[in-house]
């Protein structure tokens, strides 16, 4: 069963007699402790002159699980995909049963791996034509490696790869590791998700010069259990690696919470606790995810809470934890905090450390910027406008910053009327089914139904006087009547209007006021990490692994605000959905061309870049095809399919 492999046709015609492929089993020993185990190679027999001599084509490794029997229709199947992609297996086996499918699935794999190994780079410069069979050319093994370019982009600048290999990742586990952080940026989802999409869906591994395809489940679950031991010394050389590439401003510091929920009841997690869901998951265990950013938006730090963790206890210890690392050196920057975390015992921990700070106020009192004399318009975009009334504590040294925002009032009265409409609706429903057959009569059970309804559109309930009537015998109720209090003509009025609270009073209301609103940078970062990098839900029920999970997420995140940072500052400004989007349309494909010569060209190639890719990666100084075109050449002379004599 003859296989010949060429780069050019002239050379096709200097190769050896070829004998045959087959699978050869060699014992070794480990160079540890001289431990025997067997290796497996997939061999060439090739004739010169008088001698038989063996060239390896492929390392098939030591977890080479196909038993001896089916090495024969293994080797005859990949030859026979060699030397014809369009052949059908069934000329060798059937896929009757389950090993049919594995000698399948291991001949197009191990194939694929020998086209590649043998394959050349094309010189651009250089001419080569050949008559081609137009209606047997074929394109097989398509793969994304858009996004995948531009996260290694990411990962080059930040040198995470050295910085693995520092901490000890063998080459193996560092592209495990790259898989996985990589695979939430393009493709998010878990594990296995992950697993299936290295080895079928995506180029990473060429990038990578590596084999996902001998990259385990079990090998992603074991790195992110090495990537948790060493969080803080990566969260650190992260932070230092992207200060020192973009000079970022480390003056600011934002601190926000949010919460993720599990699939199932994850019981052997202690920090899987039942409380308020941001997502509105509260039927769901959730955990906590703290994040310190800086003021351009990249993480410093992080750490996972209960799910029941009070939001206010968090802050102290966070910060703790980041002392004495280089984002937070003297002078200290300042914190932005939410009305969530800014209670009084946070506040004056950060007057007793020292920090400056600018917090959301918890007062209910406000004073309306609207009624004072000497606001000022410190924002007006045509479309809305922003102003400010400062007002100093004397007790306290305080300054009180009174704001009112046309378009945070809109945005609240549109969140007021759609709970008004709801709870009024549910309420009108409720009534008519008191005269209706089959409804809900019961005086004790309708009372039940509008204190659900009342928690359910807490926003507003404290907003309605209800009263239910029942009957003579305080059976059944007969009415229900309801009617918008005095207090929520006020809460209307109030729309829009909050108060800051800082300790610099030597900032002006616009400094005070814009330094504020970065806070929106946090929360655009959860929402990231949220609906474009796959942080919900968790599937994990051990704590590490979800632990591991959530750190892994952020990781991704790293690349990804490095790589739109660098966007940024040349005037794209796209989310990273967008992105991602934008560049899955490249792809990595082979095309296979029959000559004339009997011969097959395998030429691996990658899509040209669209105009919104190429801009892109010219502003981020990337070659829009790193790897460029790749040839083999096999002859297809002889059959390979097995025969009764043989």
């Amino acid at each position: 069963m003859p296989l010949f492999f060429a780069h050019d046709v002239d050379f096709l015609h200097r190769l050896p007699h070829a004998i045959g492929m087959y699978i050869r089993k060699t014992k070794t020993k480990t160079l540890d402790d001289g431990e025997a185990y067997f290796t497996y190679r997939l061999v060439e027999s090739v004739r010169e002159g008088q001698q038989v001599k063996q060239r390896t084509l492929l390392n098939l490794g030591k977890d080479f699980a196909i038993e001896p029997q089916h090495w024969p229709l293994l080797t005859a199947r990949i030859e026979q995909l060699l030397q014809d992609a369009q052949a059908q297996q069934v000329e060798v086996f059937t896929l009757a049963d389950e090993i049919g499918v594995l000698l399948e699935t291991a001949a197009q794999r191990y194939s694929r791996l020998i086209v590649h190994k043998l394959a050349q780079p094309l010189e651009p410069p250089a001419a080569d034509y050949q008559r081609v069979d137009i209606n047997r050319v074929d394109a097989v093994e398509s793969r994304s490696i858009g996004t995948e370019t531009l996260a290694l982009h990411a990962v080059d600048q930040l040198q995470v790869e050295q910085k693995l290999t520092a901490q000890g990742f063998n080459g193996v586990d560092r592209a495990a590791v790259l898989g996985s952080i990589i695979g939430r940026m393009v493709s998010p989802g878990s594990e296995s998700h992950t697993h299936q999409w290295l080895q079928s869906c995506s180029a990473l591994g060429e990038l990578l010069d590596h084999d996902f395809g001998s990259t385990s489940l079990t090998r992603l679950y074991k790195v992110s259990d090495q990537l948790l031991k060493h969080q803080s010394a990566l969260e650190g050389f992260l932070a230092d690696q992207e200060q020192t590439l973009f000079d970022l401003n480390r003056c600011i510091v934002l601190y926000d919470l949010t919460n993720t929920y599990f699939e199932g009841q994850c019981a052997g997690n202690p920090k899987a606790q039942f409380g308020r869901s941001k997502e509105k998951r509260s039927d769901c265990p959730l955990v906590t995810l703290g994040l310190v950013l800086d003021g351009d938006g990249f993480p410093l730090g992080s750490q996972v809470f209960p799910g029941n963790a009070s939001e206010p206890a968090t802050l102290k210890t966070l910060l703790e934890g980041l002392q004495g690392k280089n984002p937070l050196a003297t002078p200290k920057p300042v914190i932005i905090l939410d009305a969530g975390i800014a209670s009084a015992d946070n506040i004056a921990w950060l007057v007793k450390h020292a920090y400056r700070y600018i917090v959301v106020s918890r007062e209910r009192q406000v004073k309306d910027p609207r009624e004072q004399d000497s606001a000022l318009l410190i924002r007006d975009t045509g479309r809305s406008q922003v102003r400010v009334y400062r007002d100093l504590d004397a007790d306290s040294g305080e300054i009180r910053l009174y704001c009112y925002s046309e378009q945070k009032a809109k945005k609240e009265h549109a969140i007021r009327n759609r709970f008004h409409e709801r709870l009024e609706a549910a309420l009108t429903q409720l009534q008519a089914g008191l005269s209706q057959k089959g409804t809900v009569k019961n005086y004790v059970k309708i009372l039940e139904r509008i204190g659900r309804l009342r928690e359910k559109n807490s926003r507003v309930a404290q907003d309605y006087q209800i009263d239910v009537t029942p009957d003579a015998a305080h059976k059944n109720a007969v009415a229900i009547a309801w009617q918008r209090q005095a207090p929520s003509a006020e809460k209307d009025r109030q729309c829009g209007v909050y108060c800051l609270r800082s300790n610099m009073p030597n900032w002006s209301e616009e400094q005070l006021w814009t330094t504020y609103v970065m806070l929106t940078e946090i929360e655009a970062t959860f929402r990231s990490l949220k609906t474009e990098l796959g942080l919900r839900p968790v599937y994990h029920q051990k704590e590490d692994r979800v632990t591991g999970h959530l750190f892994i997420t952020l990781l991704a995140y790293h690349l990804v605000h490095t790589l739109r940072h660098q966007l940024k500052l040349k005037g794209i400004h796209l989310s990273w959905d967008r992105i991602r989007t934008l560049m899955a349309t490249q792809q990595r494909v082979t095309l296979i061309l029959p000559t004339d010569e009997q011969t097959l060209i395998y030429l691996r190639t990658t899509t040209r870049a669209e105009v919104q890719q190429q801009e892109i990666y010219a502003a981020l100084g990337i070659k829009a095809d790193p790897l460029g075109k790749r040839k083999t050449s096999v002859s297809c002379k002889k059959s390979v399919v097995p025969t009764d004599s043989g």
